[in-house]
């Protein structure tokens, strides 16, 4: 009886430690792919923040005198790299937000100076922030399907009971800046 008692305690000993391995494996490959998708984002916000200084370069020459529209979308890159390498995904949003609405002005300066409009260094710009922002639109979705796998994943059972131990808790969803 005392042998049988043992065997079954093994087994479920055995059962436990096989189930909490596969919800650490399980719980820590998705808080990576979490990771992975938002340096995702990274790249793309980057990529669009270098194509900032050639666009301003190429207004600058045909639109000079419009100094205020230009130092804000210099200002708006610069919080947008420097919320690149923070933590928070709302600051990511915001500094997006910002840069859209430093953009749209200056983007809308090609209505003003028809010369400027008739560049083809300004629409190859153009061409590219909307590549861009295509690729970045792809690249918050998948982010945001990574959190929600994640989040999924923490908040039922058995993982939930896993997850306080691996160090995986809730990320926040990147919110769409407009």
């Amino acid at each position: 009886m005392v042998r049988v008692l043992l065997i079954v305690v093994l087994v479920l000993a055995v059962a436990a430690l096989v189930s909490f391995v596969m919800g650490y494996n399980r719980i820590r490959a998705a808080d990576i792919r979490v990771s992975e998708a938002l340096s995702g984002i990274d790249v793309e916000l980057m990529r669009r923040a270098s194509l900032i200084p050639s666009l301003v370069h190429t207004v600058q020459t045909f639109a000079a005198h419009e100094k205020a529209i230009l130092d804000h979308v210099t200002n708006a890159r610069a919080a947008l790299a420097s919320a690149t390498t923070g933590k928070s995904v709302a600051q990511r949003s915001a500094a997006e937000k910002e840069l859209d609405s430093a953009l749209a002005p200056l983007l809308a300066l090609g209505q003003h100076y028809p010369q400027l409009n008739s560049s083809q260094n300004f629409l190859q710009l153009q061409t590219s922030l909307a590549d861009t922002e295509n690729t970045l639109a792809f690249a918050r979705q998948y982010y945001n399907d990574a959190v929600a796998t994640v989040n999924r994943l923490i908040t039922t059972i058995p993982w939930m009971f896993v997850a306080p131990l691996v160090g995986v808790s809730e990320r926040e969803f990147y919110q769409t800046p407009r």
